[in-house]
């Protein structure tokens, strides 16, 4: 006699298997979710780094051009070619750190124009305002651009010629010299990370 039956799996055998598949696709899951932040982890760190490498490569370029020229504020006042203070105000203007700068050449290598570039840190964004003309009018308004981000401090100190570092320019005793000798800037993150560069300007 010929037997047509077929044997299947019992309901035991298919919740055991249920089991063992959910575990394995929660364990699958778990990994996959770890790599994946790992990698945004990895790249956020790595777009924070390449920030602060071109600020730092922006600033070394832009201090090694400066050019020892006063300007006129939009209140007539006259201000020196390199001017630093440890605080800023409301003001669209106040910065920290203001300078007059070589303005480079343009496609066909002639000279531009000289041009007033500013830094200051406000609401944890440093900022970098430049100004179309070096003599400001009450119309001439700086563009500002934010350079980096999540930044808790921006510090910055200046050699005297008596090499010794303050922390305003021009400083409070007269020097011998229009310029700070070098630029110490230190910036600290909102997560901690704290960085020192020194820049020579003579």
């Amino acid at each position: 006699m010929r037997n047509n039956s077929i044997k299947g799996f019992t309901l035991i055998e298919l919740l055991v298997a249920m089991f063992v598949f959910a575990i394995l696709a929660v364990t699958a899951y778990r990994g996959l979710n770890a790599v994946t932040q790992a990698r945004a982890h990895i790249d956020r760190e790595t777009r924070k780094w390449q920030a602060l490498e071109r600020f730092f490569a922006r600033l070394d370029g832009e201090t090694a051009q400066v050019l020892l020229r006063p300007v006129r504020t939009a209140s007539g006042e006259l201000a020196p070619a390199w001017v630093g203070s440890p605080s800023t105000t409301e003001s669209l203007e106040d910065v920290q750190l203001a300078f007059t700068r070589n303005g480079g050449f343009d496609a066909d290598g002639n000279p531009l124009s000289p041009q007033r570039v500013g830094y200051r840190l406000r609401e944890n964004k440093l900022e970098m305002l430049r100004w179309t003309a070096l003599d400001s009018a009450p119309y001439n308004v700086p563009t500002v651009d934010t350079v980096l981000e999540d930044v808790s401090e921006f510090n910055l100190l200046y050699l005297t010629s008596h090499l010794t570092w303050e922390t305003q320019w021009p400083p409070a005793f007269p020097d011998i010299s229009a310029l700070p000798k070098a630029v110490k800037v230190e910036l600290v993150l909102k997560g901690g990370d704290k960085l020192t560069r020194f820049f020579a300007l003579q």
